[in-house]
């Protein structure tokens, strides 16, 4: 797991098991979205546990819930897997991706404050630096951030809960970036550009910068996804 992703509390030992079932879900959820687990890798139900310091059954039901929403697949009785997805699936992703992150986007590029241009920098320089280091889990904890910071001022919530449930499909696939990603910098060059976009009060201008960040993004994950195809 990312060292950097926070889990949050769970609930005290008082609580209904529904909710802890609820913090079990939104946790793991928010780990799937942020790349912290690559495709392939394994999620016990007593690991799950475990990790979340709860007991099996709000585990099992978190991780049934994400396995109804298509986010992991089952391996076994006691175990679900974090899936690849095949070309098909990643275009559809895609094109969905185009249309409501540019949207949201758009609707949002102009209440950006300067502090909301500051964090977008920050997390940008740290985003560099791990790039730098190959430390690409690192990577995609803050890129989660630095996207959904300009997606959040649009101040559409269910717009917003719908590119949660994209990047829940695809954020494990964002490993498959890696290295070519971060070597040719095309997603450095796209984020500085649309914190130039919003600097600049020209809401085109980062709608064009962050479509061109998920496009770049496709073009490498089709690729990867399509030599996994023939080795299979």
């Amino acid at each position: 797991m990312n060292n950097n992703a926070t889990i949050g509390d769970p609930p005290t030992s008082d609580e209904q098991s529904g909710r802890l079932s609820d913090f079990a879900y939104s946790s793991i959820k928010e780990q799937l979205t942020r790349g912290a687990y690559k495709p392939g890798h394994k999620l016990p139900i007593r690991s799950v546990a475990e990790m979340l310091k709860i007991g099996s059954t709000p585990a099992r039901e978190a991780l049934n819930r994400l396995v109804f929403e298509g986010a992991l697949v089952m391996a076994g009785p006691k175990t679900v897997i974090v899936p690849h997805l095949d070309p098909a699936a990643l275009y559809e992703v895609t094109q969905m991706r185009l249309a409501l992150e540019g949207l949201a986007t758009e609707k949002g590029a102009l209440r950006a404050t300067d502090d909301v241009v500051d964090k977008l920098l920050a997390l940008q320089e740290k985003i560099t630096l791990s790039l730098d280091e190959r430390r690409y889990s690192d990577a995609l904890h803050d890129n989660k951030e630095f996207h959904f910071t300009i997606y959040r001022l649009c101040e559409m919530p269910h717009l917003l809960s719908t590119i949660e449930a994209l990047w829940l499909r695809v954020g494990a696939s964002f490993h498959d970036l890696y290295p070519e990603f971060a070597e040719a910098k095309y997603g450095v060059r796209n984020h500085m550009a649309a914190i130039d976009g919003l600097m600049d009060k020209d809401p085109s201008a980062v709608r064009a910068a962050m479509e061109s960040d998920i496009r770049d993004g496709y073009r490498r994950l089709k690729k990867a996804a399509q030599e996994r195809q023939k080795r299979q």
